[in-house]
């Protein structure tokens, strides 16, 4: 592959990477449907400062997340929603698995008719 074409692939895995966490993944949720400071995240989360701080942080070096300083407090946007559309592809795929696999254990638990009874 040729190096300008691994930098870009290298690029968006650094992006999918970011994300690659439930609480990141929760946290981006959250950001898009508002703003909010660390302080409400960590309620939400259920964790501590330093923890969703740090989950900030990555979300924030990939481009994902954006800060803003109000007085004492930092509060967190989504400054890419378009990542939002991806989220709704794996979803999608989600969806799909769980259909392919009901299809297939109700095409396996469903009785064979015996020639007889046909």
């Amino acid at each position: 592959m040729p190096s300008n074409s691994m930098s870009k692939y290298e690029a968006r895995a650094a992006i999918i990477k970011a994300m690659a966490h439930p609480t990141r993944l929760f946290i981006i949720e959250k950001l898009s449907q508002k703003t909010h400071c660390v302080c409400e995240l960590k309620e939400l989360i259920d964790a501590d400062t330093s923890t969703v701080s740090k989950h900030l942080s990555v979300l924030k070096n990939a481009g994902i997340v954006s800060d803003q300083k109000k007085g004492l407090q930092v509060y967190y946007s989504l400054k890419a929603p378009c990542i939002l559309n991806f989220i709704g592809c794996i979803e999608s795929v989600i969806n799909d698995r769980i259909n392919e696999q009901i299809a297939q254990l109700q095409s396996t638990s469903s009785p064979e008719k015996s020639p007889a009874t046909k």
